[in-house]
C-alpha cells in the first residue's frame, strides 16, 4: 500500500487538463496523438471475376512473406523481365497482385507485361475489367487465367482462398 500512495501524490500534482486528457485517451484510444488510423478494407481489383480477384487479394498477403518466390513466379511463368516485375513492385504504385494479373493478362491476351502495366499506371484508378476493355483483350482469356492462378498456387503449396467458387 506505501508503493501506491506516492502514485496517487504525484497524479495528485498533475494539472486538471492533462489528468482529463490522460482519462479520455483511456476511454477512447483512437484519439490518442499516436493512434494508428483504422485498417481500411484493400481496394479491390475489379477483373469482373470474383474468383480471381479474391485471388489477386491473397496473392498481396503471399508476396509479403514470399517476395522471392513471387517474383520468381511472374518471371518464369509469365515470362515478364525479372527488373520490370521488381521495378513494378518497388514503385509503390501496384500491389502485388495487380503486377500478377498485368503479366497474366499480357501473356494470356498477346501483348507485353509492360504494355498492361502501362495501361494500369495511366488509369490506376480503372478496374483491371475496364483496362483489360481498353486493351481489347477478351474476357474469354480469364479461363486461361483463372488456372495459371490454379497452377502458381499448386506450386506455391497454397491452398486456393475458400468462399469463392472453384471452377478454375
Amino acid at each position: 500500500m506505501r508503493a501506491f500512495v506516492p502514485l496517487v501524490a504525484i497524479l495528485a500534482l498533475l494539472p486538471g487538463p492533462v489528468l482529463v486528457h490522460a482519462q479520455e485517451v483511456a476511454q477512447n484510444p483512437a484519439t490518442a496523438p499516436d493512434a494508428e488510423p483504422a485498417p481500411q478494407a484493400p481496394a479491390q481489383p475489379r477483373t469482373g471475376d470474383a474468383w480471381i480477384d479474391a485471388h489477386l487479394l491473397d496473392m498481396d498477403l503471399y508476396a509479403a512473406r514470399f517476395a522471392d518466390a513471387f517474383v520468381d513466379e511472374i518471371v518464369r511463368y509469365h515470362e515478364a523481365p525479372r527488373e520490370l516485375v521488381e521495378a513494378a513492385l518497388a514503385g509503390g504504385g501496384l500491389r502485388p497482385g495487380d503486377v500478377y494479373f498485368a503479366c497474366a493478362l499480357a501473356q494470356a491476351g498477346g501483348r507485353s507485361c509492360r504494355t498492361v502495366l502501362e495501361a494500369r499506371r495511366q488509369d490506376p484508378a480503372a478496374g483491371w475489367e475496364a483496362i483489360a476493355a481498353g486493351l481489347e483483350v477478351a474476357p474469354a482469356v480469364y479461363r486461361r487465367i483463372r488456372g495459371d492462378i490454379t497452377e502458381s498456387y499448386v506450386r506455391w503449396a497454397r491452398p486456393l482462398v475458400s468462399g469463392t467458387p472453384s471452377n478454375p
